[in-house]
């Protein structure tokens, strides 16, 4: 009977053994399944993360270009402003007209403008018809 116990017990082991290492080798795939989906992720992320750094980089790059552009921009009209203001200082009659558009932005009527810019009557009513406000 003895032997008949050791041998129950024995075959009971195995078969608790069995069943443990069947159970180890089903969550050993799931944690294999669980780590190439891990994996597959990253690789996805990485390519993402390289895709964006791209078009990161080629933003940079156009927004330099445009800055460049912009300054080229700024160096044409502070020129083209000087050659106004120097054109505008050589004529005398450039120089009254811009300040009767000057007098006109301030709000300057059209007496006003015939009395200090000298201006005959249509000219000045012309000039606050062509700038004025309103």
């Amino acid at each position: 009977m003895i032997s008949d116990g050791i041998l129950i017990a024995a075959l009971v082991y195995v078969i608790a053994c069995l069943g443990l290492v069947l159970y180890q080798q089903k969550q050993t795939t799931k944690l294999r399944v669980k780590v190439e989906a891990l994996t597959l992720l990253i690789k996805e992320s990485d390519r993402q993360r390289e895709t964006v750094k791209r078009e990161l980089q080629e933003l940079r790059s156009g927004t330099i270009g445009v800055g460049r552009r912009m300054l080229e921009l700024e160096k044409r009209t502070s020129k083209q402003d000087a050659r106004l203001d120097e054109v505008n200082q050589q004529d005398p009659q450039a120089r009254l007209y811009s300040r009767a558009m000057k007098m006109v932005d301030l709000g300057a009527s059209i007496d006003e403008l015939i009395q200090e810019c000298e201006l005959p009557k249509a000219e000045a009513e012309l000039i606050i018809r062509l700038h004025g406000k309103g």
